[in-house]
């Protein structure tokens, strides 16, 4: 099909299952490192528009793309990026909803330890959270500094790092006030060993085979979701990177020289911050548009002033996060 076509199909009509792909090898997985544990847990599993766990229901919901290589690539076109698209992402993320999972099933929010150690779950969920870099009280697991989005989010984060087989957390973490918090989870664990979950539902919230939106609206509102509205902040930083001299007139364009390493730009940068691709697409566009109007031109070396624009893009990047404009994805 072309990606027209399927842009224009309903996702109840795709007709995915899990079954028989590779989304159950790592299910099966999952299922394997809980059981090393000794845990007496099982999530269920179903295709949705999005990766979650609902409050209720001790389960986990996935994305429908990753169902088949041909959605994944219609999945990247549209915004560029695949979340769990390889298989070390697909089990990062399957783990952090591990963690929401066994939360739900043994009711462990509601316990004091829980609250003391991790913050009161009943506290708002935000749109958007403000980061900390450098604090040392949160683990590190899905990037962005997630854990620090919310008290269920960072119980998740925690569990994940726990689970993730042969991860030394007692080494990476040590001396770190966070160890407080592994040490309270592995605690919680081995009291559950060889337990029956007390919630066992297995409902499905939203399963992909009832979403009647087709893919082209579904695309569109995660584009408006994950999109910044940046103010034209960079003209001083371009200036400085490129060149409005009439000696460099003969130069390529800087907008050319940005749209030529846009995808370097995007893919070097989502690495260092761990934020979207789509969001950090929008900051390169942003600076193309701004060179344009400004006629600026290359003015140095180009392994340079690539160089730069990666940091520039990346310090912008993190300085509009920093002021609370993450949108933090549940």
């Amino acid at each position: 099909m072309t990606d027209t076509q399927l842009l224009n199909m309903r996702m109840c009509d795709l007709k995915l299952t899990i079954s028989d792909t590779v989304l159950q090898k790592r299910i099966d997985q999952l299922t394997n490192e809980l059981g090393d544990r000794g845990l007496n847990f099982q999530p269920h599993f179903w295709l949705s528009d999005d990766w979650f766990s609902p409050d209720d229901v001790p389960g986990i919901a996935i994305p429908f793309y990753l169902a088949h290589p041909r959605l994944m690539r219609l999945e990247r076109k549209q915004l560029l990026d695949v979340e769990g698209g390889t298989h070390e992402r697909c089990m990062e993320i399957l783990r952090h909803e591990a963690g929401h999972a066994i939360d739900t099933a043994f009711r462990l929010r509601r316990k004091a330890v829980y609250r003391n150690v991790f913050g009161k779950a009943s506290e708002p969920y935000p749109e958007h959270y403000q980061l900390r870099p450098a604090s040392r009280e949160y683990v590190h697991h899905l990037g962005m500094w997630y854990a620090q989005a919310h008290p269920l989010e960072d119980f998740a984060e925690t569990f994940a790092v726990w689970l993730r087989p042969g991860f030394r957390w007692r080494t990476r973490y040590r001396d770190w006030p966070v160890m407080e918090k592994l040490e309270t989870v592995d605690e919680m664990m081995r009291g559950l060993r060889g337990k029956k979950p007390p919630v066992q539902s297995r409902a499905m919230v939203d399963p992909v085979h009832r979403i009647r939106k087709t893919l082209r609206t579904h695309y569109e509102r995660k584009r408006t979701h994950y999109e910044l509205d940046l103010p034209s902040v960079y003209d001083n930083d371009l200036r400085r990177l490129f060149s409005s001299e009439s000696a460099h007139r003969r130069n390529v364009t800087a907008a050319a020289f940005l749209n030529r390493i846009r995808t370097e730009l995007r893919r070097t940068v989502a690495k260092w911050t761990g934020e979207y691709a789509y969001t950090i697409d929008q900051v390169v566009q942003e600076m193309i548009e701004r060179c344009r109007e400004l006629k600026l031109r290359l003015g140095g070396s180009p392994e340079e002033v690539k160089r730069d624009a990666m940091i520039l893009v990346a310090v912008r990047t993190t300085s509009f996060l920093h002021e609370g404009g993450h949108r933090a994805a549940i």
